[in-house]
């Protein structure tokens, strides 16, 4: 089965997607990913990943990734928070991030704690495959 991914980011944390991403690239077009709106069109088109767009964040865009992850269609969110920036949506970011504790889904909020939890399912995914990460 394919691991199944949310990825997100905040604008000013959008860059550091995209180089995330690309790092772990061949791994990524292996997975089943969605993206809310700005972050999923620049994952397609700066590097050719499938992903189901949802809308922007602040327009519910992570209400629709929360509501995925509550009926089982995501195994882990990378949500690239901006700490530093006022967000409008405030609310809706908080509840994503309850919904992944609620249901025991990984969330990873910086760069840092993405690259151990993509390492760490390219090699589980690598070991159920029977392969050596």
């Amino acid at each position: 089965m394919k691991p199944r991914l949310a990825l997100i980011a905040h604008d000013k944390k959008k860059d550091d997607m995209i180089t995330l991403a690309a790092d772990y690239l061949d791994f990524l077009k292996d997975c089943t990913l969605a993206a809310t709106g700005t972050t999923g069109g620049r994952l397609i088109n700066e590097l050719g990943l499938a992903v189901e767009r949802k809308h922007s964040g602040p327009v519910g865009g992570d209400l629709q990734i929360g509501a995925m992850l509550v009926e089982g269609d995501i195994d882990c969110v990378i949500f690239l928070r901006d700490p530093m920036t006022p967000q409008p949506h405030e609310p809706d970011i908080n509840a994503l991030v309850r919904a992944c504790d609620v249901h025991n889904i990984p969330c990873a909020t910086n760069v840092s704690t993405a690259r151990l939890v993509l390492s760490q399912l390219m090699a589980a995914t690598a070991r159920t495959q029977g392969r050596t990460p």
